[in-house]
């Protein structure tokens, strides 16, 4: 086994940002990581002297939120964020500069999202904010063009609707005079919403006169039916304007009977009068997105993915020369074993950053243009958004497991300066954790790694807090999370151990690839291997006294390991998982996932009941409490209503945990804080020491 601690550190000692003086520290509470501020979009302004960015904060006794955009001077040490608009009880967010370095956000002071304008003035003051657009539908999101002449927006929009918004978009799926819903196709519902047949996603581009939105714009799909942005989580890094010409690139999947099953996101591009719509990836039937444009226009670059249907297949880097031939495109980090998951050109068009799951971190990375060669740029943690200046620099923001995100700079000698501290006197108050990795041989031999999170300087015995991400293909990371957070759960006396099982990204794609069709296999083995490695990595953890805790698949691998595991854990905390593999066939929204992940739909699969979970039930005992949203689409809730069903009938200590206002994450504020109060209440109850006495006798 191998022990690892604290590589880097010294690569990412900082400077700049005021920390205050340390207090009676205390430990972290669940209402602590509900209310701490939350930095979100960022952008830089054309001459680089200010960043402006939005932060969402909660009122600590509502815990209603709102967000608020801050400027930063980035030339002056000492300079301090300050809040530029005063709109108690509204929101502005997603701030980007024009090429004047007049500033543009969205807002929803008018009672709408609409597009808002503010200069800042010679004395750098910011000017009354100017409302940019009135529009009938919300404003989702915009991008400006290079040139700041013409801005892209998108929203929700009919597909009828010429402009955007109509009095007519209603609900298509209720034909009346019930209340009922009618589908022909697929899509019905998705991630949290049902559909509206004929809406979606739409992007329009609107000439922007005096900081205004001038005219009815040109709806870019053309006959395209889909949506752009991608839903449910697509933004403005699937959209790209053409520098020196009228035009622009956009992802889009096309919306039809086949599109459950599709990941062929292709990205085509467009005149900002809506003409001229062609699709630049025609032939590569999985994904492609991410388009980014090299500030001359000569080079377009993107991710694509080979594998058609496989929404976790490696994203690969393309460039692309405007006027090229598709089969010209070069695969510039074809050699490099890692998936993308954000493509920036630097201003001298030299080198591509991009952000990739690196073992247990997420950082930035240098991708050559002339060679592919690719350098890691910044040492531990989860960077987020990325944008290089004319100097070398680069201004990122970032987050870890002991803190929330803030804003960096990196210089050119590799130096990092760390710019804001939004949490700055609450996390002075907030106990630190210590954090260890280890790695161990687990399935097949592989190096597998995982985490250690304790509280700092504790004493005696720690019992076990066993933490199994959802996913599958993703990682447990040093990244911060408001939905599974180790840190606050080593607050509450735990020793949180994280494993990424096979399967987990950061590796490799052939270990990522490795859980296909394998849900209950290597990744149960590794998860036992690395109990037993966690235990001799840190001799403090009691192996006698544990919880094992997980969401989505980990909620999955906690009804796996209660039919699989069943001795080892004082209790089970299931979130959002799957209890029957039949059910979450038929039941959920993007199919895709499912018949990639276990061989093709139910009925074709050549062993469907192999790694189902309801077919292990003869073998629980382990006390589970079951939690998830009414909203949930992803895995429905009635994956954990059937479960707890089962345990109710066999007597097994269990508690269901449902929210009616919740999806497959728990978002609102009071809601964070009754999860994790009802979680730790669970965990105390079956880890305490006297339930540990009651069991030896």
């Amino acid at each position: 086994m191998t022990r690892f601690f604290k590589t880097f550190t010294t690569a990412l000692l900082v400077t700049g940002a005021a920390f205050p003086a340390m207090a009676s520290a205390r430990p972290m509470t669940a209402e602590d990581l509900a209310t701490l501020k939350r930095m979100g979009s960022v952008a830089v302004s054309p001459d680089e002297k200010w960043a402006v960015f939005d932060v969402t904060e909660t009122d600590l006794e509502t815990y209603d939120r709102s967000s608020a955009l801050y400027l930063l001077d980035m030339n002056r040490d000492d300079a301090a964020p300050v809040r530029i608009v005063d709109a108690p009880g509204k929101s502005e967010h997603s701030p980007a500069f024009a090429a004047d370095g007049s500033l543009f956000y969205l807002s929803d002071a008018s009672g709408s999202e609409q597009l808002w304008h503010a200069r800042i003035t010679a004395g750098d003051q910011v000017g009354n904010p100017v409302q940019a657009s009135d529009l009938k539908a919300d404003i989702a999101g915009f991008k400006l063009s290079p040139t700041g002449e013409k801005i892209a927006l998108w929203g929700d929009i009919a597909r009828d609707c010429p402009t955007f918004g109509c009095d007519h978009s209603g609900n298509r799926a209720e034909p009346g005079p019930g209340t009922g819903r009618e589908y022909d196709e697929l899509f019905i519902r998705h991630w949290s919403s049902w559909e509206t047949p004929g809406n979606y996603s739409r992007i329009f581009a609107f000439d922007l006169k005096d900081g205004k939105v001038a005219g009815d714009g040109a709806a870019l799909d053309g006959d395209l039916v889909g949506d752009s942005p991608s839903k449910p989580f697509g933004g403005g890094e699937e959209i790209a304007w053409v520098p020196g010409e009228d035009g622009l690139f956009f992802a889009l999947r096309t919306a039809d009977r086949n599109e459950p099953k599709s990941t062929n996101i292709d990205i085509y591009g467009a005149k900002a009068d809506g003409t001229g719509t062609v699709n630049y990836t025609q032939s590569n039937e999985a994904t492609d997105t991410l388009p980014a444009f090299s500030s001359d226009g000569e080079w377009l670059a993107w991710a694509a993915m080979e594998r058609p249907g496989y929404e976790a297949d490696r994203l690969v880097v393309k460039l692309r020369k405007q006027g090229s031939d598709e089969d010209e495109a070069i695969a510039l980090t074809k050699d490099w074993d890692r998936s993308v998951g954000s493509i920036v050109w630097t201003p001298d068009n030299q080198y591509l950053i991009v952000t990739a799951q690196d073992v247990l971190d997420h950082p930035a990375f240098a991708v050559e243009v002339a060679t592919g060669k690719v350098t890691r740029l910044t040492a531990e943690g989860n960077v987020g958004t990325t944008i290089p200046l004319q100097d070398g620099s680069l201004i990122f923001t970032m987050n870890s497991l002991q803190a929330p995100t803030d804003l960096y700079r990196r210089a050119p000698d590799g130096s990092v300066t760390q710019l804001t501290n939004i949490n700055g006197s609450e996390l002075a108050e907030i106990d630190k954790v210590e954090i260890e990795r280890f790695s161990f041989a687990g399935a097949n031999g592989d190096t597998v790694w995982g985490q250690i999170i304790k509280p700092e300087g504790a004493t005696g015995k720690l019992p076990m807090a066993f933490l199994v991400h959802g996913g599958p293909q993703s990682s447990f990371g040093n990244s911060w999370s408001t939905r599974w957070n180790p840190k606050v759960m080593a607050a509450q006396g735990y020793a949180a151990v994280t494993v990424d099982f096979h399967g987990s990204a950061g590796y490799g794609q052939a270990f990522t690839d490795s859980i296909n069709q394998d849900w209950g296999g290597k990744p149960l083995e590794d998860l036992k291997l690395g109990y037993a490695a966690a235990l001799e990595t840190d001799p403090q953890i009691d192996g006698e006294r544990s919880c094992a805790l997980g969401g989505s698949y980990g909620g999955y691998m906690m009804n796996w390991i209660a039919g699989n595991w069943p001795d080892r854990f004082d209790c089970l905390i299931n979130h959002a998982g799957v209890f029957d593999l039949r059910a979450m066939a038929l039941s959920t929204e993007e199919l895709w996932f499912d018949q990639w992940d276990h061989g093709g739909n139910w009925w074709s699969r050549p062993n469907p009941e192999k790694w189902n979970p309801v077919n292990t039930i003869a073998n629980w005992k382990t006390p589970t409490l079951f939690i998830h949203g009414e909203k949930d689409f992803r895995i429905p809730y009635t994956q954990s209503i059937m479960p707890f069903t089962v345990a109710q009938e066999m007597d097994i200590p269990s508690k269901l945990l449902i929210y009616p206002d919740e999806n497959h994450w728990v978002l609102k504020g009071k809601n964070s804080v009754q999860w994790y109060r009802t979680v730790f209440d669970w965990m105390g109850k079956w880890t305490a020491t006297d339930m540990q006495d009651s069991k030896g006798q």
